[in-house]
């Protein structure tokens, strides 16, 4: 997991499965059950604070059926803990995200843009459920 020098860290809740997650914004909206669509805003750093990928330079929102593993596991769990309008940190162990594979640039496939066994940082918004 990120070092503790990541302050939030140290008051974010652990599920147990390992993921852990701190609500930085409560929202007010209803909170997401399997199978519903969930519009998110999102930025993802690896645990160096290299930022690998975000909504904002895919051209708008991500929209995923929550637990449906339409996304990496942490992101399916996590999800369907987040009420609607809520912005949250979320920390990722690798075994949630893309494990031991990692994910290789489509560019360059000697380069990874998710080492192998990477822990993942997420900043999310949660903008719609439905």
């Amino acid at each position: 997991m990120p070092t503790t020098t990541d302050s939030l860290l140290a008051r974010a809740v652990t599920t147990s499965s390992g993921l852990r997650y701190l609500i930085r914004q409560p929202g007010s909206g209803p909170t997401a059950r399997a199978g519903e669509k969930v519009t998110v805003h999102y930025t993802g750093f690896l645990t160096d604070g290299h930022i690998f990928d975000a909504s904002v330079k895919q051209g708008g929102p991500l929209k995923v059926r929550a637990g449906r593993g339409e996304v990496v596991p942490g992101w399916d769990e996590v999800l369907l803990l987040l009420p609607q309008g809520s912005r949250a940190r979320v920390w990722i162990p690798a075994a949630l995200g893309y494990g031991s594979e990692g994910r290789q640039d489509p560019d360059n496939e000697q380069r990874y843009l998710i080492p192998p066994n990477a822990d993942l940082v997420f900043e999310l918004e949660v903008l719609k459920i439905k």
